[in-house]
């Protein structure tokens, strides 16, 4: 059997589920994530979150910019001036602007911008600020 490799952690930064009913959705994840040893955590009103996974409320200041449906997908980039480039590039190819490249709230230093694909999903590309990593990626063979 041939081995395979491959690397996980270096393309999704975050994943946000907009949901109809929050304690339904509360209820659901928990059970699924004390089943799959998954720490849960944010006891907000409009949200909580899971590793890389937030789930919120429409109306979550969280949620912010143009509500496009249930999915939010966050890429990782590299520093500020691949934020601005992807913002450039997303525009050029059929995007349109759902929040300019800035500063965000999140946490000092979270830098991104949003855009809107052409079937209207939210695309965010995000550069967290200098921080130092443990890995590139995570290594998985089997």
């Amino acid at each position: 059997m041939e081995t395979q490799e491959l690397h996980r952690g270096r393309l999704i930064d975050h994943l946000q589920l907009v949901v109809r009913d929050l304690a339904a959705s509360r209820d659901f994840y928990s059970a699924v994530f004390e089943v799959l040893k998954i720490p849960m955590a944010g006891a907000g009103d409009d949200y909580f979150w899971a590793d890389e996974l937030f789930v919120s409320t429409a109306d979550s200041k969280d949620a912010l910019g143009q509500l496009t449906g249930r999915h939010h997908l966050a890429f990782q980039a590299r520093d500020r001036a691949m934020v601005d480039a992807f913002h450039k590039a997303a525009l050029a190819h059929g995007g349109t602007d759902n929040g300019a490249p800035g500063e965000r709230r999140y946490h000092p230093g979270y830098y991104a911008c949003f855009v809107l694909d052409p079937d209207g999903n939210n695309i965010e590309a995000v550069f967290h600020g200098a921080a130092q990593r443990s890995a590139d990626s995570v290594k998985v063979t089997f």
